[in-house]
């Protein structure tokens, strides 16, 4: 199944290995953000009988969470483009007997929301991957009503994130360089700058824009469950794409002794910089 996409490469890379990836490791991925799920969803603050719009969604987890709290007279949305993600999500919501959601195999760029139809839009990690992030905010406002929430929680600097940087600075030696990165290109830090966030969101039409520099501790639990997160997701397997088997090899080992070296027992020792972004359509 194709989706429909004015980014067919994020439309390819989310429904190749990384889609699966994320489907095949979501327990653990669920696990690992526990506490960015906490506080991304307090801050979003749904009530009952709200309706939600959730891009992104991946696997469910918010989804799922969302649809609890607005109760049957709510409903959520949600959006994302991979196929395989989407449908572990639509077998979770079933499983778990929501009347309440439909789940949308979609590129927010051009998906046609309900005009004025969210009291909130919410994302974890799902607004940095667009090629024209203007065009899509835009188009996500068309889909809220007047003075509708939106809040999403996205990465500020790898920097500022070590859960990212240690495992990085820990492979980079054994592996072919790398081009430098335009910070500006859609992936994972690409709102990591304050006025470039508040600029797009501006220029789509939302008020009463706020940011919130906010640190949070990731649940690596132990050295496994960390390890069998950060070869799947984030900035390392891009890295680790064109090394050698013994590259790879020493690559991971340096890995795994960073963490061991950093992780406490309850494996948060390590945390993620993020940015708390509200505003009002």
């Amino acid at each position: 199944m194709q989706t429909p996409t004015q980014n067919p490469r994020g439309a390819e890379f989310w429904n190749s290995t990384m889609g699966h990836s994320w489907v095949s490791q979501q327990a653990v991925i669920s696990d690992v953000f526990t506490s960015v799920t906490s506080v991304s969803l307090g801050a979003a603050a749904a009530k009952p009988g709200e309706r939600v719009i959730d891009i992104g969604c991946g696997t469910g987890d918010t989804v799922l969470a969302f649809a609890k709290v607005v109760g049957p007279s709510g409903a959520v949305v949600g959006v994302d483009i991979s196929v395989p993600m989407l449908d572990l999500a639509k077998h979770r919501v079933a499983e778990a007997g929501l009347a309440n959601v439909t789940c949308a195999l979609a590129d927010a760029t051009i998906y046609g929301f309900e005009p004025r139809w969210a009291d909130l839009v919410y994302s974890r990690f799902g607004l940095m991957f667009f090629d024209d992030p203007v065009k899509a905010f835009t188009n996500i406002r068309g889909g809220m009503k007047a003075g509708g929430r939106l809040v999403f929680v996205c990465f500020r600097t790898m920097q500022e994130s070590p859960w990212f940087r240690v495992p990085i600075e820990a492979a980079r030696p054994h592996v072919p360089p790398q081009p430098p990165l335009d910070p500006s290109a859609p992936g994972m830090f690409s709102f990591a700058r304050e006025e470039r966030v508040r600029g797009i969101l501006t220029e789509a039409g939302f008020h009463e824009i706020a940011l919130k520099a906010t640190d949070v501790p990731i649940h690596g639990g132990d050295i496994a469950q960390s390890m069998a997160f950060i070869t799947q997701a984030g900035p390392l397997p891009a890295l680790l794409e064109n090394a050698t088997d013994d590259q790879r090899h020493r690559a991971m080992e340096a890995v795994r002794n960073a963490l061991a070296a950093s992780l406490g027992a309850d494996g948060r020792d390590l945390h993620v910089g993020l940015w708390l972004v509200s505003a009002l359509a």
